[in-house]
């Protein structure tokens, strides 16, 4: 890996929600490579959050990691709180953070299972922005990226998906309404919605024969003959959390190969 210094974030600092693995860890290691100072943000696995600091810090990068629930508004504001302690300034908030429990459908669904993706897959991006925010506002300049999903556009017609589908569809709504309200700031916000991307939540606990299966299925949906991976998403983060999307705010921009499979597309 190459020196963090003369990227394209130099001086910036980012908090990356989620940051311990899959399309958050990616997203920490490549804002990082270009010159961001990162908060890698985690819930749980406090080792594999340490693992993305140290892999920051060996390429000569600034990295701390942060533990808390971003679903509880305290624990969103110690992280922004500390982040300013540590580092001064944020300029840049990933909210990435997700879930992705049960596969319940309209007559299965289990209300405990709606809950908690509610509160981390949309308090959570409401809890962090809120939090952060005034800050921003103060410096009149931020750049704020959502993590959403196809599923949130109506894209997938596979069954089962119902309750995600909906969070992240309410991930869709609250990056235009907040990209309206801060962007008198000099904030944008903007969301990039992964399609099918190789992640421990989306491969989860399955054999290795129902991961082929899985795979495959989406392989045969993409134009582009293959699922994504979190450096896929990470890079499309980039662009947006960078000055070069100066112009851009209230966008989704979607990242999934080409997806074929739909019910309905928007944006």
């Amino acid at each position: 890996m190459g020196s963090t210094s003369g990227g394209r974030l130099q001086g910036r600092v980012a908090i990356v929600t989620g940051g311990s693995r899959g399309i958050g860890r990616a997203t920490a290691l490549v804002l990082a490579r270009q010159g961001a100072k990162v908060v890698v943000s985690y819930r749980f696995d406090e080792a594999k959050a340490k693992e993305v600091v140290e892999e920051i810090r060996r390429m000569a990068g600034v990295a701390v990691s942060y533990q808390g629930n971003v679903g509880e508004r305290a624990a969103a504001e110690r992280m922004v709180s500390r982040s300013l302690d540590e580092f001064g300034q944020v300029d840049i908030l990933v909210n990435n953070a997700g879930i992705l429990e049960g596969e319940g459908s309209l007559l299965k669904f289990d209300e405990q299972e709606l809950d908690r993706m509610i509160e981390v897959n949309v308090k959570g991006v409401l809890n962090c922005t809120r939090a952060v925010a005034p800050h921003m506002i103060e410096r009149r300049y931020g750049k704020i990226v959502n993590i959403a999903s196809v599923a949130g556009l109506g894209t997938s017609i596979l069954p089962g998906n119902l309750l995600y589908a909906s969070t992240k569809a309410a991930v869709v709504v609250l990056t235009k309404r907040i990209a309206l309200e801060l962007g008198q700031y000099g904030i944008t916000v903007n969301a990039v919605a992964p399609g099918f991307i190789r992640t421990e939540m989306t491969m989860g606990s399955r054999s290795e024969a129902e991961q082929r299966e899985r795979t495959q299925y989406y392989e045969t949906r993409s134009m582009l003959g293959r699922i994504g991976e979190p450096e896929d998403i990470a890079n499309a983060v980039l662009f947006l959390a960078s000055d070069e999307s100066r112009f851009m705010t209230g966008q989704v921009v979607t990242v999934d190969g080409g997806r074929t499979d739909f019910l309905s597309y928007s944006s």
